[in-house]
């Protein structure tokens, strides 16, 4: 029986406080109607006499039938904590998404117009979207002038963030920036499913631009029904881009050949007509969460694809077998 009690799981357990009470007052309920019971007894007849007019079996009555009262109300107490056991695999049909991001890892995303930087600003951006949506399966891809994808289409969020996290001020890229190398390679992932009804791509980038081809790689994007969605990161007045030295130490700023400090801004007018051009939109980066807000609503309003389905072990609810116990233990109870 021990055993047996221990394989039960029960899924109810923040009910365990209510469960408590209602037993308490169980035992108090019956305490007081015991003493009660007895005091009128005692009151009465006396204890000599108490045998000539109840025989034992009188008295046993009203002890099996207070037993099986609190065992009754025991179990359906039990019934609350939801006991589950017997695991069952079941395959759940997945509707939602693809959602690729592509973040920006070229060296001005180390500017300082966004705290604490740009790149860590973005991740924060990215977090927060993902947290809001819900049955997406997301990828990341990271670019500069090349790009590479650090995490492919997954439903495992966790498995996202980590990957995310480990992006950092040493893994910038000391190449400049190529957009149009980040939409060939969502492209080329949206390749292999071409039966997909929605191709999102999510680009998280200051806009500073170095593409040899972005107005085709934009044609093609289109003619496939890749949308893409850019978060423009940073500001108009625009920040200085730090060097950083092997040991992660700030020793410096970008500089021109004249010697001045070179200032990176956000160029939000190439990222509006990337978006416009291929059925997405542009959204600024804000300190509020109203861009997130705006983002969630426009994934929102794509239509969803089936995804792959997905198999669970789900333990099965038992909880009616307690309340069997306590419905044929009420029913004794009554009628003895």
């Amino acid at each position: 029986m021990i055993t047996f009690f221990e394989k039960i799981h029960w899924a109810g357990y923040n009910y365990l406080p209510v469960v408590v009470l209602i037993l308490v007052l169980s035992f108090l309920f019956l305490g007081i109607k015991f003493r009660k019971y007895y005091k009128a007894l005692h009151l009465l007849i006396s204890k000599q006499r108490r045998s000539l007019i109840f025989n034992r079996w009188a008295e046993a009555r009203t002890n099996i039938k207070s037993g099986l009262f609190f065992i009754g109300i025991f179990f359906i107490a039990l019934a609350l904590l939801r006991p589950q056991w017997d695991k069952k695999e079941e395959v759940i049909e997945q509707e939602g998404r693809d959602l690729l991001i592509a973040l920006d890892i070229s060296r001005s995303m180390l500017g300082g117009d966004e705290k604490p930087n740009r790149l860590e600003f973005a991740k924060e951006k990215i977090k927060k979207l993902l947290y809001n949506l819900s049955c997406e399966r997301v990828g990341l891809i990271l670019f500069s002038g090349a790009t590479i994808v650090q995490c492919p289409l997954t439903t495992d969020y966790a498995a996202f963030f980590m990957f995310l996290d480990q992006i950092d001020a040493e893994t910038i890229s000391s190449g400049t920036t190529a957009i149009d190398q980040a939409i060939r390679q969502a492209i080329a992932v949206y390749d292999t499913m071409s039966e997909k009804k929605t191709k999102l791509v999510c680009i998280f980038t200051d806009g500073e631009d170095f593409s040899k081809n972005l107005a085709g790689i934009k044609e093609k994007a289109a003619g496939q029904g890749l949308s893409i969605i850019t978060f423009g990161i940073g500001s108009e007045h625009g920040a200085p881009i730090p060097i950083i030295d092997k040991d992660g130490k700030q020793i410096g700023f970008e500089k021109n050949s004249d010697g001045s400090i070179i200032m990176s801004k956000l160029n939000e007018g190439i990222l509006k007509n990337l978006s416009k051009q291929t059925g997405g939109a542009y959204i600024h980066a804000t300190e509020s969460d109203q861009d997130i807000k705006e983002a969630i609503s426009l994934v929102g309003s794509f239509e969803k694809d089936t995804l792959e389905d997905k198999t669970i072990g789900r333990l099965q609810e038992k909880y009616y077998y307690f309340v069997g116990i306590s419905f044929i233990c009420f029913v004794l109870e009554w009628l003895l």
